[in-house]
């Protein structure tokens, strides 16, 4: 803003706020939780830290209302999230916010910590994983001052549009997660056949789930012995006698507490449904004279739960083997191994987004034996029953959570006839789509609404939120004197010298 409206005035943090960081003080959790204990709740106060409470402690060092504004751990460069928020009445403050408070008869908190929230603090914090914004920094921040009358007005107008929006916002929120829980509801609902009840009232399918799962059970054979021949010819070796009775029969899934199938369904493992491999690994150390070439793989990042983030796909060397047995193909089914514990399992289907592609080791892929086990069906499943199932199932180590090769093929999932599966995910389809127009429409209007928020901010310290009344006290008195309390109070806070204190 290069003009300012008739009695405003520039200045900068430290000439309009008082630095009160001499209030603060860290306490570790475990010392705050040796504190309270046995404590009622009347007998603590909040405890604050970067951005907001952060638990109690049985004292208080601060007293009144004050602006806190984080020193590190703040959302410092993101335009919309706050760095700054008040506390009021008696509270403990720690050494991640700083303590400042309006200079009194010159700038209200409100109206300071509402500027403070605006602030682009880009050329005020410094470090590159943890920002930090330094006291002297922060003492610098370039600030506007209205008159006091003024500021009063333009915080008493903030807080009732703001309050409007925040609860248009929390209103899209709200709807927001509804959208979220129907579409779990839906999905359950489509992979446990309550979504064709009235379709399979009218229609007798010619084949059964289980009908169905022995034709997959005869491919899955059928691949294995064809597997083998091709290894005892590549060897050049006579099939032993017996041969086919090594084959390795699927393990079969534990239906134990599993919900009642409809008519003509039936509970499968995965190992049943199709050919599960695991990925390579990155950083795999290989002899010199190993061939590699660079091709892009999948990570854990971009296999999200129902859909594919591919914004980023990194590349990897892996050898000619490895790209041969783990490029994947159309209806792959791609599962995660672990990471957080709410990532286990989370996957969804490959469609050849990206040519020549595989997949590392963190990330399972399971490769339906026949088309008629539906990959979108069974990762569906994945996302909402498998997502509790994994959990349970899952390894928790101290950082980490995962699941392995042997969790994952006896998964359980309900297979249907296939013509009613067909049915099934044509029926899911529409009612996705009708979801996910409803979820665009909400983020769109959640966008609005903070683009809104922030013209909002920006009109009041430009002056245009609302109108200036010319018999204010300019913003450069109150400024003026407030400094000329501060030098009076400095040069009473001097020691004095030896003469003067004879004289007295």
């Amino acid at each position: 803003m290069s003009e300012l409206p008739n009695g405003w005035v520039r200045a900068i943090l430290e000439e309009v706020a008082d630095v009160r960081d001499f209030e603060r003080e860290p306490i570790n959790s475990s010392d705050r939780e040796n504190r309270i204990n046995g404590k009622s709740e009347s007998d603590l106060y909040p405890y604050y830290g970067a951005t907001g409470q952060v638990g109690f402690i049985d004292a208080f060092k601060s007293e009144g209302q004050r602006v806190l504004l984080g020193e590190d751990a703040a959302p410092f460069l993101d335009p919309v999230k706050d760095k700054a928020y008040l506390a009021n009445g008696r509270f403990w403050v720690n050494n991640h916010a700083h303590v400042l408070a309006g200079a009194v008869g010159l700038i209200d908190n409100k109206f300071l910590c509402h500027q403070l929230n605006t602030t682009d603090y880009h050329p005020f914090v410094t470090g590159s994983t943890r920002l930090k914004l330094t006291s002297s920094a922060m003492k610098q921040i370039p600030m506007v001052v209205p008159p006091a009358a003024e500021q009063t007005r333009i915080v008493a107008k903030l807080e009732e549009l703001l309050s409007d929006l925040d609860a248009g916002v929390a209103e899209l929120k709200a709807a927001q997660k509804k959208l979220a829980q129907y579409r779990q509801s839906l999905l359950k609902a489509a992979v446990e056949g309550t979504l064709t009840a009235e379709w399979r009232a009218k229609h007798t399918p010619a084949e059964t789930g289980a009908q169905l799962l022995e034709r997959i059970l005869q491919e899955r054979r059928a691949r294995w012995e064809a597997k083998q021949l091709a290894r005892f010819k590549e060897q050049g070796k006579t099939p032993p006698k017996d041969w086919q009775k090594k084959y390795p029969e699927p393990v079969q899934p534990d239906t134990t507490g599993l919900p009642e199938l409809p008519q003509g369904w039936i509970w499968a493992s995965l190992d049943m449904l199709g050919e599960i491999a695991s990925g390579v690994a990155k950083g795999t150390k290989r002899d010199s004279d190993v061939e590699v070439r660079e091709v892009p793989y999948l990570r854990v990042a971009n296999v999200q739960r129902g859909f594919l983030d591919l914004a980023e796909v990194k590349t990897i060397l892996a050898t000619e083997r490895d790209i041969v047995e783990l490029t994947l193909q159309a209806g792959d089914i791609l599962f995660n191994e672990g990471g957080d514990r709410d990532k286990l399992g989370r996957g969804w289907v490959w469609r050849d987004q990206v040519a020549n592609c595989i997949h590392q080791n963190h990330v399972f892929r399971m490769r339906p034996y026949l088309r008629e086990a539906l990959p979108e069906l069974i990762s569906h499943h994945g996302n909402t029953f498998g997502k509790t199932w994994f959990q349970n199932a899952g390894k928790q180590t101290t950082n980490l959570a995962s699941i392995n090769m042997t969790m994952l093929r006896i998964f359980p999932v309900p297979l249907g006839p296939a013509v009613e599966q067909r049915e099934l995910l044509n029926q899911l389809e529409v009612q996705i789509e009708h979801l996910d127009r409803q979820q665009q429409a909400v983020e769109l209007a959640i966008k609005q609404s903070t683009a809104q928020r922030q013209n909002i901010l920006r009109a009041a310290f430009e002056g245009q939120l609302v109108p200036q009344d010319p018999n204010d006290e300019p913003a450069s008195v109150l400024l003026a004197r407030i400094r000329a309390e501060r030098a009076a109070r400095d040069a009473a806070k001097k020691p004095r010298g030896r003469k003067a204190r004879e004289a007295a």
